[in-house]
């Protein structure tokens, strides 16, 4: 999925654009990578997204996991119908579901493309949110609420309900999503609240998956995940949340990371990632 090393704000996964030189490129043809020993061949899964459209995938080994935005939270991977139909061809014998979906994550406050004006959501016909931290309200005149707890937790939700509906993603309610917080996105940064307004948004995230889909997780390394939320109080919803943490360079430097501590209070360490030969791999932890 992402190689922290290497990415810049425009998104995400930018150094696994070099995917076709490995992986099988036609039948028959040997990968340009050496195997994953075979020992851990059923603990070991690839994740894609839009850098590798139009790319030779590799074979599907254990579980895939797919990038459903296309590196920002409010587009699309331009190739996540054709990602869907390679990730089927996973075994299933690892611990983590065959196919899981990630999303991008953000709090772009006013300089994004939208942000919410009310608890109201879809904006057309949508119901209102039960929002924790109060009314998502927009000042009398204005198009847009203010950039404060209320409105980052819909932003959240808003986001997240667009990723399962209008991305194109079949069925979203039988799968597992991922939260992909880096810092080459958008956050609010510099105020003595923003790390808690960038949790309420993924808050809000998290409450549409946990309550419409199969379950939700976080992915980041320890150090963005800290730049962007900070410290995590047990009262929030992120806490206990399953971690997939980046940042191997090797297998057996992912495998060493599932014994790290998780992203929030409580979290178990379930997948690792490690990038080998310009090609995301991802390690069951159990």
């Amino acid at each position: 999925m992402k190689n922290f090393s290497a990415r810049a704000r425009n998104g995400m996964k930018t150094a696994c654009t070099v995917l076709a030189l490995l992986g099988l490129v036609a039948a028959g043809m040997t990968p340009a990578a050496a195997a994953p020993p075979s020992s851990d061949k059923d603990r070991l899964g690839n994740d894609v997204s839009w850098p590798q459209c139009n790319k030779d995938l590799p074979a599907p080994q254990a579980f895939a996991i797919v990038g459903v935005t296309g590196g920002l939270a409010n587009n699309t991977n331009p190739c996540l119908e054709d990602q869907l139909i390679w990730a089927a061809g996973a075994t299933g014998r690892s611990s983590q579901p065959a196919v899981a979906l990630y999303v991008n994550t953000a709090n772009p406050g006013h300089e994004g493309s939208w942000w919410p004006a009310s608890d109201i959501y879809p904006l057309e016909g949508g119901v209102e949110v039960l929002n924790p931290y109060g009314d998502c309200r927009a000042p009398d005149g204005a198009t847009e609420g203010p950039v404060n707890f209320e409105c980052s937790y819909m932003y959240g939700y808003a986001k997240a309900y667009d990723a399962a509906n209008i991305r194109g993603v079949p069925n979203p309610e039988t799968y597992f999503w991922w939260l992909d917080v880096e810092t080459g996105n958008s956050w609010q940064t510099g105020a003595d609240n923003s790390t808690a307004l960038n949790r309420a948004t993924l808050e809000g995230m998290v409450k549409y998956f946990k309550d419409n889909t199969a379950g939700v997780g976080i992915y980041s390394t320890s150090s963005q995940w800290k730049t962007i939320a900070g410290t995590v109080p047990s009262s929030s919803p992120l806490t206990g949340l399953p971690s997939w943490l980046a940042g191997a360079k090797t297998l057996r430097g992912a495998k060493s990371n599932c014994s790290l501590p998780g992203l929030t209070p409580g979290s178990p360490v379930t997948v690792t990632q490690y990038v080998s030969a310009g090609l995301d791999y991802d390690y069951s932890c159990k």
